[in-house]
């Protein structure tokens, strides 16, 4: 897994002043699901991906490559 995606999963999720619980419960995933992902452990799909951009209000490229 990417470790600037990770970096910046969880960048964008205390920008929003979100805890893991509340974004998981918000996605649809169980907590574990999304502490994998920015702990680089799995990754979420293209839906998941759509879901998290909407609620953090940023586009993929810049989760995924930019800095946030």
């Amino acid at each position: 897994m990417d470790k600037q995606f990770c970096e910046n999963l969880k960048n964008a999720r205390k920008y929003c002043n979100m805890t893991q619980k509340e974004v998981s419960i918000k996605i649809g995933v169980v907590e574990s699901c999304y502490a994998n992902w920015e702990q680089g452990r799995t990754e979420p799909n293209i839906d998941m991906l759509r879901k998290i951009c909407i609620l953090f209000n940023v586009n993929i490229d810049e989760l995924i490559n930019g800095r946030l």
